[in-house]
């Protein structure tokens, strides 16, 4: 894990994230140099302080970018633009829920980065499902070097990540190469559908991802029989629930299980653990809709997977980071333990050796995911070589 910051965690975790979204490490050091005292501050004026410095290197690339525009280089413009959307959205996931100009920081970053993909003409297309009389939002990549109907991935955010953090991290790429499409979604309690939609997350993730299903199986350009479902961090709890539930799901990936968030939660109260975000109480509420800390335990209650992963039939990989401090790799023993009835079962541990040891893999995130869409491919009838 690189750790830029010796004492703070939370701040190291977005740090490496972001270079898993393709930060520059230059960029890097201009945004962590000035915050070396705030990183032992407490967390309101630490995260202001974050904000700051990481927006003022999104203003810089967004200049940039305007002077690329304006000659007409538009593919390096885009480029910028992409940065300066991980910067923004790096800034804004550590700010606490109601924080002064969250809101208005959220909706920059939503525009930043459709700029940047439609400039950079990335194969990322934004769509919209019908759920409860509004939308879930999703960014669509279609497969490379496949005629007629492919194979897709459903892709699900965990906590506190978003749709486009997702996309950047690069899975939908790996899997174009190798005849897969993706739909990364903004579940409820994640992304648009929590902070614009007011839509929180609910344990029954088969409620929201059947729905999901339906939209893709009226595409002309997917094969309904070929829908698979994966889901990083908090989504190594939603994927499996919706597949348990959702029989049309063709198989199953989880990137840093979750078997059971009830026991984390207990734990966390009582110190142990990781925390992925500041204000981490405010914001589990927030996701969940609690009204209080008892609402929000009698809720967490019923996050396991204990009774449910058993109703799996279809192939399903667990991963997990050896070294993971947020989730006990007890529990994606736990989740492969339980898989009796799935025809095609793996657990498979990232180590210091390839990579990716860290929780669901953010400190080295291309061997494991390159190990995860090869999976992916050998399952669901892609390929593992390259398109000819």
């Amino acid at each position: 894990m690189f750790k830029y910051f010796p004492t703070n965690y939370v701040w190291n975790l977005s740090v490496d994230l972001a270079i898993e979204m393709g930060a520059r490490i230059g960029e890097i050091e201009t945004m962590c140099a000035p915050l070396q005292d705030a990183a032992r501050q407490p967390d309101a004026a630490a995260t202001l302080a974050f904000r700051h410095s990481w927006e003022a290197m999104a203003d810089r690339l967004c200049e940039l970018a305007a002077e690329d525009e304006a000659r007409g280089r538009l593919i390096s413009a885009g480029d910028k633009l992409g940065r300066a959307a991980t910067y923004l959205i790096t800034a804004e996931r550590l700010q606490a829920h109601g924080a002064p100009g969250r809101a208005a920081l959220y909706r920059r970053f939503l525009d930043t980065f459709a700029r940047g993909i439609a400039l950079a003409g990335e194969n990322c297309e934004r769509v919209e499902i019908p759920y409860e009389g509004g939308v879930l939002a999703g960014l669509y990549v279609r497969a490379q070097g496949v005629s007629g109907r492919a194979p897709v991935l459903l892709q699900l955010n965990g906590l506190d990540s978003t749709k486009e953090m997702k996309y950047r991290v690069g899975l939908p790429h790996w899997l174009a190469q190798r005849g897969i499409s993706s739909l990364v979604l903004d579940q409820p309690g994640t992304g648009e559908a929590l902070r614009l939609h007011g839509m929180t997350a609910r344990f029954d993730a088969e409620h929201w991802a059947s729905r999901v299903v339906d939209w893709l199986e009226a595409r002309e350009d997917i094969d309904p029989q070929r829908i698979g479902c994966e889901g990083v961090s908090l989504g190594g709890y939603y994927c499996p629930r919706a597949v348990a539930f959702e029989p049309r799901f063709a198989c199953g990936v989880v990137w840093g299980a979750n078997h059971d968030w009830r026991d984390v939660q207990k734990r966390r109260l009582e110190k142990e653990g990781s925390f992925p975000v500041p204000h981490y109480w405010e914001h589990v509420r927030w996701v969940w809709g609690a009204r209080d800390m008892d609402d929000f335990m009698r809720i967490a209650e019923q996050v396991h997977l204990d009774g449910v992963v058993e109703k799996i039939r279809v192939p399903f990989l667990v991963t997990h980071g050896q070294k993971d401090s947020q989730i006990p790799l007890k529990w994606a023993e736990r989740t492969y333990e339980q898989l009796v009835n799935s025809p095609k079962r793996e657990l498979k541990i990232f180590t210091d050796r390839e990579g990716g040891a860290q929780h669901s893999s953010f400190d080295n995130s291309a061997n494991a995911g390159a190990y995860i869409a090869d999976w992916v491919a050998e399952t669901l009838g892609g390929r593992t070589t390259a398109a000819r």
